[in-house]
């Protein structure tokens, strides 16, 4: 198939890039001749993980002890250990500047704005951190947040990180049950919660969820309430704890200056979520070095970042994306934040904040992208991009018109970095460069020091075929462990249970003779609508807890360029599927999971297929409704009920 170069760089800005600048690096400490050769580049970074490694820690200045061991080896594949004996704090990687500079802009949605320079961050995180000191957190002790995506959230994760305590947040679209499923398992001491969001010009309540938090979660012993900016906070009292307001803790007398505690590098930094399609979503506990020196290698060698650029993803605080645009502080960039929804009254309103903060990298979801071209929005002779030299579009797959709506809408000269990753490695996969052109509909190439492959059932690589993304050899960023994790069986189940040994992550993607990639979406039963990844027992749980309904099954549709939810029900005898009850079934899920997880349809059928051990099958129904081949009938204890999702008159409107 033919392929369609969309953009180049030029010669001579390519001359400017830290690309060009680390081949050159590596000419001169490694004797590696590689010019403005990718592939040759990545060939030598999977070839020598030791030396590529330390490479990395070298060109992207990390602050710390690097220790005699770079990598430390096993034969199981997660147990391989980097840097084992190298000591460093991610906050003070962070906090290399402080002056009057800009570190942090925000916006929200209704133009409100708030502006911190390197001071400013610096003098918050030593009061922040100091004050989480005196309430007898230490390391490894569990910070929650439930915040939205403002500066306070920022501090708050470098102060916890700066004491060698793990950080683990939730953005406010979570309801409390996701909420409660999710920090319930790590037994957080202290939690930061917002007082109200906007999103789309409605004001929602989030200090109203607390007394129902503090209730399920008795580990929380203070709380610190975090106005949003431009707000105030009303003192209440609330059960079981301790209530603190943000300006307390901010404005009390405290040294000046932060004390960055040295930590191993695969201490733990922080914990996130896996979706939940299995249970209560799994605690995914990533390290220090592992985030750090990936993050550097992602933003400063692939995206190109430098001092004093400016940096925005718009992302919450619940996505890993968010985690990534922290580490744009490493850079000594400034990072730009936007809470609420991207197109409140107006379709664009993410450019007009791109254009006022001259902002050097964009990123945000394929999704959004897909949105502004069915809308017909036409942004580059409105705003002044001049400053924008990438836009990242991440979470799933960019289709081909998507790609060529940015060249022709947005702007020309950019490069368009479709990336690929996720919450299990807090990082990418494959991802952009500015070596290579950018092909339409094509990720540009794997990430250096990412041994990714793409397998067939068999275990075998193929070329120009869909198959399974994996990573054949060990990266940094791998989880440090799951917590409650007993002898790491949930690790090992989540990515080594189809290869032996071999990173299976669970996407289904086509690698080109280029090396560049194509990304399917999910293989397994994830949900993925609009490039947010969601588990399916969260929708479970809602649902069966209705007397009308007696079984259900969730699956996500492939549906104009995007994945929508279809939430089939088997009904209890004597009740329909009433109009009714589909409005109760979207509201309850709505308030207790997310407004993600509302399904856009709601479909009666008689029976859902099963294995012969009970276990509902999602995938099949998946590949039955979309028509595609299912592999493995014999596991199904009722294989014929798959004959009631096929040619469902709703699944075409």
């Amino acid at each position: 198939m033919k392929t369609q170069k969309l953009w180049t760089i030029n010669s001579k800005k390519l001359n400017e890039t830290n690309l060009i600048k680390y081949s050159n690096f590596i000419k001169e400490n490694y004797k590696i001749k590689a010019g403005s050769n990718f592939n040759k580049i990545w060939k030598w970074s999977v070839d020598n993980p030791k030396l590529f490694w330390r490479s990395i820690w070298d060109f992207t200045k990390i602050e710390g002890n690097l220790g005699r061991t770079i990598l430390k080896e096993s034969n199981i594949f997660f147990k391989n250990k980097f840097f084992p004996d190298s000591q460093l704090n991610y906050a003070k990687n962070l906090l290399k500047k402080n002056n009057e500079d800009d570190a942090i802009v925000f916006k929200s949605e209704n133009g409100n704005k708030k502006v911190l320079s390197w001071k400013d961050l610096n003098l918050n995180v030593a009061k922040v951190s100091q004050w989480i000191k005196s309430k007898g957190i230490k390391k490894g002790d569990r910070v929650a947040a439930y915040l939205p995506n403002i500066p306070e959230t920022v501090i708050a994760y470098i102060s916890t990180a700066s004491l060698g305590a793990i950080w683990s947040s939730c953005s406010p679209d979570f309801g409390t049950i996701g909420v409660i499923d999710r920090f319930s398992q790590i037994e957080p001491k202290i939690l930061f919660i917002g007082n109200i969001y906007f999103y789309n010009g409605k004001k929602i309540n989030i200090l109203d969820r607390l007394n129902e938090i503090l209730e399920k979660i008795p580990s929380i012993k203070k709380v610190v309430i975090v106005p949003y900016p431009g707000t105030k906070t009303e003192k209440k009292s609330y059960i079981k704890t301790k209530t603190y307001d943000w300006s307390e803790i901010t404005t009390e007398k405290r040294k000046a200056e932060s004390e960055y505690i040295m930590l191993n590098f695969n201490e733990p930094l922080a914990i996130l979520y896996s979706s939940g399609t299995t249970g209560k979503p799994k605690c995914i506990c990533h390290g220090i070095g592992g985030t750090l020196i990936q993050h550097n290698k992602e933003l400063q060698i692939h995206s190109d970042i430098k001092e004093n650029d400016r940096v925005f993803y718009f992302t919450t605080c619940g996505w890993m994306m968010w985690n990534w645009l922290v580490g744009a502080l490493s850079a000594s960039a400034t990072i730009l934040l936007f809470d609420g929804f991207p197109m409140y009254k107006k379709d664009d309103l993410l450019f007009e904040f791109i254009s006022e903060e001259k902002a050097t990298l964009f990123g945000v979801s394929a999704k959004y992208i897909d949105a502004l071209n069915n809308k017909k929005v036409i942004v580059k002779k409105k705003y002044d991009l001049q400053s924008l030299r990438t836009i990242c579009s991440t979470g799933s797959p960019l289709s081909k018109d998507g790609f060529q709506y940015v060249y022709n809408n947005i702007k020309k000269d950019v490069h368009l970095a479709s990336i690929s990753g996720g919450t299990d490695i807090v990082s990418c996969f494959v991802l952009g460069n500015l070596f290579q052109p950018v092909i339409s509909g094509e990720i540009q190439n794997r990430g250096l020091g990412m041994d990714v492959d793409v397998f067939n059932e068999k275990g075998l690589p193929i070329k120009n075929i869909k198959g399974e993304l994996v990573c054949k050899k060990p990266f940094p960023s791998m989880p440090i462990k799951f917590w409650n994790d007993d002898k790491n069986k949930k690790y090992s189940s989540a990515y080594f249970k189809k290869f032996k040994n071999i990173w299976h992550h669970g996407d289904f993607a086509k690698v080109t003779d280029d090396g560049g990639f194509v990304i399917f979406g999910r293989s397994d039963t994830t949900l993925n609508p609009g490039g947010v990844r969601l588990g399916t027992s969260e929708i479970y749980n809602v649902v069966e807890k209705f007397k009308e309904i007696q079984e259900s099954l969730v699956i996500g549709q492939s549906w104009n360029n995007d994945i929508r939810i279809i939430l089939f029900v088997v009904l209890n005898k004597g009740h329909f599927l009433s109009e009714e009850i589909k409005s109760k079934i979207r509201i309850k899920i709505r308030s207790s999971a997310s407004p993600r997880h509302v399904p856009a349809k709601i479909i009666s059928i008689s029976e859902i297929p099963k294995t012969k051990n009970g276990k509902i099958v999602e995938l099949a129904v998946k590949q039955t409704i979309e028509g595609e081949e299912i592999k493995n009938l014999e596991v199904l204890a009722n294989p014929d009920s798959l004959n009631c999702f096929k040619n469902i008159k709703e699944l075409d409107e």
